[in-house]
């Protein structure tokens, strides 16, 4: 223990060290950020009505005035190095390219209720280096007679079934010429029966840097869920001025232990006389095995809408940015196995691939847990097919440099503490 000690030290210090040549390890992948993401799907819970008398020492617990306060930290040192191209493609103008760095960041955050129906959250979050002051989620919540609840603020809200193509999540999407930034979002739950509808309106404007969003910035959109024992059901639409109006249809259920999902798009452009429409649709399981050991996950999306782009908030290991999703087949496979045992190892792969583009991106990964607090990531990031394709183009580092081949080593120190005061 005391030699493991020492090896993070002194990869933690020569990170810090080189901090002020790269300011952060910025992998612009997009799988990486979800390579040990410990549920392979994530499926969202619908709103359903329960009885009052069912409830009510669970409302009166929420219902407390009073402030909780939480903290949470995190340092990451580590290490990419890579090649401009394949390993096995050397023609003599390659060279082999390396970064290493750290980044360090805290986040606060507060909650105060108010009263029985009125909660305030808002997190300050800061980072190193730059030392740089980030608002994270600041919104309140309003209960108006237990049957319809509000919530306004800058948060994140999703949609859809699918974590690989998040194409009916509606609310991520952004123009192509046009703000995308946070969301800032102000919406309505109401319980339905065995579901619940959701209407809200939001924008990406920088509220924060002081712009005021115009109407053309402004998004509308609903939807509604049905949750049958033997299946759920989601439905939406979403309209922005400067995007297409898009509406979606998904449907789960779980058959012999597996869970299915299927979700179609309609999507129609309101910017050509002809109001040309196109369709996208999946196709996805997600299944675990082994008393839980071990989760597979496979998935086929067909886009017809062509190029179109999403937001991608920020993560541990990449910026905030916007990212596209890519026309025509697309296919992923992912599994992830635990080991159990002393250091809790875990092994992924995850694999995606776009037919039209002949590109491929495969990431194969572990991560482990030597002693509390601290985790240790390996990945080796390898960009396969077509060099003009997305994958292999978006390997690109910092420096602007193609790096379709590297191998990650991260090293994480985080934690974080809670404390409350009810009256």
């Amino acid at each position: 223990m005391k030699k493991l000690s020492v090896f993070l030290l002194l990869i933690f210090s020569a990170a810090f060290i080189t901090a002020q040549e790269i300011n952060l390890l910025d992998i612009d992948l997009d799988m990486l950020d979800s390579i040990f993401d410990e549920s392979v799907f994530v499926f969202e819970t619908p709103v359903q009505e329960v009885p009052a008398e069912a409830v009510s020492p669970i409302i009166r617990n929420i219902r407390r005035r009073g402030l909780e306060v939480s903290a949470s930290y995190e340092f990451m040192g580590g290490i990419n190095p890579g090649w401009e191209v394949y390993p096995w493609e050397l023609t003599g103008e390659e060279h082999f390219s390396w970064a290493i760095g750290v980044k360090m960041g805290s986040t606060v955050g507060i909650t105060a209720q108010i009263s029985e129906v009125f909660r305030i959250r808002s997190e300050i979050r800061y980072e190193m280096p730059g030392f740089n002051f980030v608002l994270g989620d600041f919104f309140f919540d309003y209960n108006f007679f237990d049957k319809v609840f509000l919530r306004a603020g800058k948060y994140e809200q999703g949609w859809g079934i699918s974590r690989n193509f998040g194409f009916t999540n509606l609310l991520s999407r952004v123009p192509v010429a046009g703000p995308s930034g946070p969301s800032y979002i102000m919406k309505f739950d109401a319980p339905v029966g065995i579901g619940g509808l959701q209407i809200l309106t939001m924008t990406r404007v920088n509220m924060a840097g002081g712009a005021i969003p115009t109407r053309e910035e402004m998004g509308f959109g609903g939807k509604y869920n049905l949750a049958y024992r033997w299946a759920d059901f989601d439905m939406g639409i979403y309209y922005q001025k400067e995007m297409a109006t898009r509406g979606f249809f998904s449907i789960k259920t779980t058959i012999l232990d597996t869970e299915l999902y299927n979700e179609w798009l309609v999507a129609v452009d309101n910017h050509t006389d002809d109001a040309a429409a196109s369709l996208a649709f999946n196709l996805g399981f997600a299944r675990s095995f082994a008393n839980d050991k071990f989760e597979l996950n496979g998935e086929f999306f067909y886009n017809g809408e062509g190029y179109t782009y999403f937001y991608k908030p920020e993560t541990d290991f990449r910026e905030a940015g916007t990212s596209p999703f890519l026309e025509g087949l697309n296919i992923a496979i992912n599994f992830l196995y635990r080991f159990g045992g002393r250091w809790n190892p875990r092994f992924y792969t995850g694999l995606l691939y776009a037919a039209r583009e002949e590109s491929l991106s495969l990431i194969p990964g572990f991560r482990i847990s030597p002693v509390s607090n601290i985790d240790i990531y390996f990945a080796v990031p390898v960009a396969l097919g077509n060099r003009e394709g997305h994958y292999y183009q978006s390997s690109r580092n910092i420096k602007n440099e193609l790096r379709p081949f590297s191998v990650l080593l991260y090293i994480t120190f985080s934690g974080s503490v809670h404390a409350a005061h009810y009256y």
